[in-house]
């Protein structure tokens, strides 16, 4: 199995049943979240493209300390995180977040804690593109 923890921040796109594949593990049970970009924005009108940043290095950590300290709360073993960044049209893939756990409830539970401390602690800048324009968002989506 891969180390209990793996997060990657990345540029270019990934295949999440490759990555998935990859990290392997043989735990009883597995909890998988995969996040496209949405096609449209925020307020309803049709996207061209989603940019993101980060704060390189920090945000890396922050998501590493959260995904350690929820392993320990619900009692998963392992974790992996990837995540895009960069500009990427709709329906690309953005995230991966994955829990090898024991049990399906402790998996399943981490997967989704990781997925909205992921979602609306770490790092991240979202700009919105359409018709040309490209717009900051003040906040993230809501679950």
């Amino acid at each position: 199995m891969a180390s209990a923890v793996q997060v990657e921040i990345r540029q270019q796109p990934f295949s999440p049943w490759a990555e998935l594949e990859q990290w392997g593990g043989d735990a009883a049970a597995d909890a998988v979240f995969l996040g496209r970009v949405r096609g449209q924005t925020m307020d309803g009108r049709t996207l061209q493209a989603l940019e993101l940043e980060h704060y390189a290095g920090l945000c890396e950590q922050c998501i590493k300390t959260s995904a350690q300290t929820l392993l320990s709360e619900y009692e998963a073993d392992a974790a992996l995180v990837l995540h895009r960044v960069g500009r990427l049209l709709p329906g690309e893939v953005i995230v991966l977040v994955a829990v090898h756990a024991d049990r399906r409830g402790a998996a399943l539970n981490c997967c989704a804690a990781l997925l909205e401390d992921l979602k609306h602690g770490a790092p991240f800048w979202k700009r919105e593109w359409c018709d040309g324009q490209g717009t900051w968002l003040a906040s993230n989506t809501p679950r």
